[in-house]
């Protein structure tokens, strides 16, 4: 059931991030619905759902934007690791909680991409690309965070009922 409850979720994310987010955000910058879903699956279930999940969904992005293979799926992976580590050292009701982490998770992405790309000898101008790529979508994901988070711990909370 778990299994099938995160395939869906990553395929409904990915398909409203790639047709309906394009008309609402324009000048490039967008919500990443599939990382604020990975940190939340971190942070409420750990690093072992988290990890999968990561990497299904930046599997899936990547495949699906046609950029270069392994910049959605590595960042992904190693942010739910990381915050699937936190836990249980987390108070998971605070409201605060998905917006930093959030934030913070678009500063660790944007900064791994920005690695990536130059191990891979891309040329690029790392202070402007963080002026004008990773802040802006760490604002972004900021405003998704809440109600994918809480969308999660709800059914999460389902789950834990008995029937």
């Amino acid at each position: 059931m778990r299994a099938a409850f995160w395939f869906v979720l990553v395929l409904i994310l990915l398909v409203i991030q790639a047709t309906i987010l394009p008309l609402l955000f324009t000048g490039g910058h967008r919500p990443d619905l599939l990382l604020a879903a990975v940190v939340s699956a971190g942070l409420l279930f750990g690093k072992d759902t988290a990890i999968g999940l990561g990497f299904f969904a930046g599997l899936l992005q990547d495949l699906a934007s046609g950029a270069i293979f392994g910049l959605n799926l590595l960042p992904k992976m190693l942010t739910g690791y990381l915050f699937g580590l936190a836990e249980r050292n987390v108070f998971k009701e605070n409201i605060l909680l998905p917006l930093f982490a959030v934030m913070a998770a678009t500063v660790f992405q944007g900064l791994f991409t920005m690695f990536f790309l130059l191990l891979s000898g891309y040329p690029m101008d790392m202070f402007a690309y963080f002026i004008q790529q990773v802040i802006p979508a760490a604002f972004y994901n900021m405003l998704t965070a809440i109600p994918i988070h809480y969308a999660i711990y709800f059914y999460s909370r389902r789950l834990a009922q008995p029937v």
